[in-house]
């Protein structure tokens, strides 16, 4: 003898396992973390010691105003060509 089918109609839907939302996916609120979480004074003193620690291990780099300027040059030149212009 055959056993019928179960339909949709037989069984309700099953509801979808609740899955906590990580703080990237809430609207409105985040979570505060790593440097966020830290005081401005804070954030201040860690960069400044990275950045002394670079220059101390000479990969730290400091721009003389003609490299600056070249810089800044090019920098423009680039934002300035818009949506849709290919690399020349």
């Amino acid at each position: 003898m055959k056993t019928p089918k179960a339909t949709s109609g037989d069984k309700p839907a099953a509801k979808p396992a609740k899955v906590p939302m990580r703080p990237a996916n809430r609207v409105g609120a985040k979570s505060r973390r790593g440097f966020a979480a830290m005081s401005a004074e804070t954030q201040r003193r860690i960069a400044s010691q990275g950045g002394k620690a670079s220059h101390a291990s000479g990969r730290g780099h400091r721009f003389s105003a003609d490299e600056a300027r070249d810089a800044g040059r090019k920098g423009g030149l680039i934002s300035r060509r818009g949506p849709g212009k290919d690399d020349e």
